[in-house]
């Protein structure tokens, strides 16, 4: 029996991992990458693409290489103990914008970017295997997967509420401003993820195979849930890529910069924050109500309804700072079918695991919850990059000037790129939360 500890310590990896580096990565990246760093739409969209291709390859080889590791500290917690410093820094560094050309800088973020995604790669592949080594008790699992998804969100939504703040605060131009925070909370990513290797517990041990083959490769694509599972899993982070890529575009362009409503700055990652205190909620809720429904099926499909119908209802409020509440409301409204079925990937994630294990007879436990990395880095980034480059076609056109290094943006049809941005925020999820459902409906299995 898992002590609550453990639960807190687990809880904490995807605090470091999920509330603070990929939650800044997926809200800030393309806002931050045109509009401060100075890269073009083409360039940002091309980075984000190219880390992809990057990651096809990485993340299978990291699910493979952690199940094959043997330590005193055990197979998947050592990458959390040792990589929990180069995540921080190089986080921190990917924040800082040098006083470079134009194709200094593409350098510089094309370099840092893909070791963010390699060593990002290295610590989560590991964090999520070890869900499959905790407990054998399918309840638990869905305890753990529970507790993750509430540090996800709940560190989330403290780092998006603080970061106006925190800016504020620091002071100075923008790109000082990320510099600075990058490097905060590139230490709190530090802390988080080490303290998750040294708390947890690795109860099984996996049956290994005696040496490396490429057949664990093959048998994945003769396992169908995880067919269905990883193409489930990769239309969750389009919806929520979407939302989050596009967020600091709606607040610039379609609401005309911050809102102020009583003394609260509502910049775009405050703007967010109300989804991620509902998704800590009823990520808390997920495991009680997927028991109340009956499987894990019927309540990924209650959620994703849930999904459609409030995206698609974003999309008829009036594009203007007035209706800021009423924005919120259905941010928070869709957050609720988010929150529900978040947890929920993860614990069929170990499902799949467990069916592999039986059906082919050794463990693909880091194999297996590695496409689930995959899926989340190739979905948020696939769709980050299809918002820079949707941008660019309704005429949103950012760069640097090669004289002073300082960024230029200039839009040539700015009703066409409001229209775009709002769609992006609303008809695009939804559309993608539909496929969920159909995906979910042919998965086969019905836990």
């Amino acid at each position: 029996m898992a002590s609550l500890k453990e639960k807190i310590g687990y809880a904490l990896g995807d605090a470091a991992a999920g509330g603070i580096t990929w939650k800044i990565m997926s809200i800030a990246f393309p806002l931050f990458f045109t509009n401060v760093f100075g890269l073009t739409v083409a360039d940002t969209a091309t980075l984000m693409l190219i880390a992809r291709m990057f990651d096809v390859v990485t993340d299978p080889l990291m699910g493979s290489l952690a199940d094959r590791t043997q330590t005193k500290w055990g197979t998947y917690r050592p990458w959390l103990i040792f990589g929990a410093v180069p995540l921080g820094l190089i986080f921190a560094l990917l924040l800082y914008t040098p006083d470079f050309g134009p194709v200094g800088k593409r350098i510089y973020a094309y370099t840092f970017y893909l070791l963010m995604m390699a060593v990002y790669t290295a610590v989560n592949v590991p964090y999520g295997s070890l869900l499959g080594v905790m407990t054998d008790d399918d309840n638990e699992k869905n305890q753990f997967s529970s507790f993750r998804m509430v540090g996800a969100y709940a560190m989330g939504f403290i780092t998006l509420l603080s970061f106006p703040y925190l800016q504020k605060m620091v002071g100075g131009s923008d790109a000082h401003q990320y510099a600075v925070l990058g490097a905060g909370f590139g230490i709190l990513a530090t802390l988080g993820t080490l303290a998750c290797g040294l708390l947890t517990k690795e109860r099984l041990k996996p049956v290994r195979a005696e040496k490396f083959s490429f057949k664990p490769f093959a048998d994945l694509f003769k396992n169908k849930p995880w067919i269905y599972l990883t193409l489930i899993g990769i239309c969750t982070n389009f919806f929520n890529g979407f939302r989050y890529a596009v967020a600091g575009y709606l607040l610039e362009y379609c609401l005309h910069g911050d809102v102020t409503v009583s003394g609260l700055i509502i910049n775009y990652t405050v703007f967010m924050t109300f989804g991620e205190v509902t998704c800590m909620i009823f990520g808390g809720i997920s495991p009680k109500f997927t028991q109340w429904v009956g499987s894990k099926s019927k309540a990924f499909v209650i959620a994703a309804l849930i999904c459609v119908v409030f995206s698609v209802l974003f999309f008829f409020i009036p594009m203007d700072p007035s209706y800021i509440w009423m924005m919120v409301a259905v941010v928070v409204l869709t957050s609720v079918g988010v929150g529900l079925y978040s947890p929920l990937l993860w614990s069929m994630y170990a499902d799949v695991a467990d069916y592999a294990t039986e059906k082919n007879g050794t463990s693909s436990t880091g194999l297996i919850f590695s496409s689930g990395t995959m899926a989340q880095k190739f979905g948020t980034a696939i769709s980050g990059s299809l918002v820079a480059l949707l941008l660019g076609v309704a005429g949103f056109i950012s760069g640097t000037d090669p004289a002073t290094g300082s960024t230029i943006i200039t839009i040539t049809d700015e009703e066409s790129v409001r229209n775009m941005i709002w769609a992006l925020f609303s008809l695009f999820p939804a559309a993608i939360a539909l496929i969920m459902i159909f995906l979910i409906y042919k998965y086969p299995i019905k836990k």
